[in-house]
């Protein structure tokens, strides 16, 4: 044993791999000995001496606290950091992690991979896991109802630490979603109330149009106008297609099924008409009445109270102006007016509401 030291001593400053600046997404096996740890994290470069990383191991306890499943390592990390993200141990580093208003679940996915939080694949796979979103208590109706918990992540700035079990990273803005929830349902009860009544809204409803609001907006105060413009649409009796004609519910197809929507093929950030009006796109508000399936992001409480407390507005149509701002207007005359004006100053703009 005290050979076996000796050489773990001189060669530990040769047992990392260098850093490329590269994390490895895995799922560790459960039941693997010193020997079999150490052959697998020099088959994904996170070791430089396979034999020196399993005289490691051995010599520091084994790997029986080795937590199977997903994990993010970074290349370049010393045998002692490996060993306590493997073994998830309270002694591994934190990070703060801020999720904006209006990211969509694979957003999220994307900062928590940077932030070598969580791999991406991970987190997305663990965000739609039909047992976990059940534990949730997260509501799902078939084909048509939520089938991630895309809209329940509520976004703010929590601190994490590297290499989390994604699970509980979902369970964690799942639970912060639901405290927020109880407090701005209890605060505008007589709109819930109303929405309930009238569209036969439950949270669900108003999570995936405050998404839509969330998406549409740039100015805080525009919030309740905007909500205005989509629930009037849905309740006025004359306006017909019961078309919402929003955006950003079309492009989220092009993250969450793009092989499901041949217009998607090439999507690059950008919404195009094409994307719009493709009929296999259930998520377009163009092509389908009323709301698409789920939430297309994850609304913050400004969004989510500006459908329980819309403007008391009679406006149909909105197009943006500059600024961040839009025109409303109640009479397609008015808004035609608006579209032109824009294009007249703006030949580029996207495609108006």
């Amino acid at each position: 044993m005290g050979l076996a030291l000796l050489a773990l001593v001189l060669g530990y400053g040769h047992l990392h791999a260098p850093d490329a600046g590269t994390t490895v997404e895995l799922d560790w096996p459960s039941g693997l000995d010193s020997d079999q740890a150490a052959a697998l994290l020099a088959r994904h470069d996170l070791v430089r001496s396979e034999g020196a990383m399993a005289m490691f191991l051995r010599t520091t306890g084994g790997t029986s606290a080795f937590v199977p499943g997903p994990h993010i390592l970074p290349q370049g990390l010393d045998p002692w950091d490996l060993r306590h993200l493997l073994e998830r141990s309270p002694k591994r580093p934190t990070t703060r992690v801020t999720i904006p208003e209006g990211f969509h679940r694979f957003d999220i996915a994307t900062r928590l991979d940077k932030l070598r939080v969580a791999g991406k694949n991970a987190f997305l796979r663990a965000s739609a896991d039909p047992l976990l979103l059940d534990e949730l208590g997260i509501e799902r109706k078939g084909a048509l109802g939520i089938e991630s918990a895309e809209g329940y992540l509520f976004p703010a700035t929590y601190d994490f630490s590297l290499d989390s079990d994604p699970r509980e990273i979902v369970r964690r803005l799942v639970t912060e979603a639901d405290r927020r929830w109880a407090a701005l349902a209890t605060q505008h009860a007589a709109g819930f109330a109303s929405l309930r009544n009238t569209l036969g809204y439950g949270r669900r409803e108003i999570l995936i149009l405050a998404s839509i609001v969330e998406k549409e907006a740039v100015q805080a105060d525009e919030r309740p106008l905007i909500a205005s413009v989509f629930l009037n649409r849905l309740l006025d009796p004359t306006f017909k297609p019961k078309r919402l004609q929003s955006d950003p519910t079309a492009s989220y197809a092009c993250f969450s099924e793009p092989d499901v929507v041949p217009a998607c093929a090439g999507f690059t950030g950008k919404i195009t008409p094409a994307i719009n009006r493709d009929s296999k796109n259930r998520y377009s508000t163009y092509v389908n009445d009323g709301l698409p399936p789920g939430p297309i992001a994850n609304p913050g409480a400004p969004s989510i109270e500006a459908v329980l407390a819309p403007a008391a507005t009679k406006y149909l149509y909105f197009v943006a102006k500059g600024g961040g701002r839009h025109t409303f207007s109640e009479a397609l005359d008015q808004h035609n007016e608006a579209v032109r004006k824009l294009r007249a100053t703006s030949p580029s703009a996207e495609r108006p509401e």
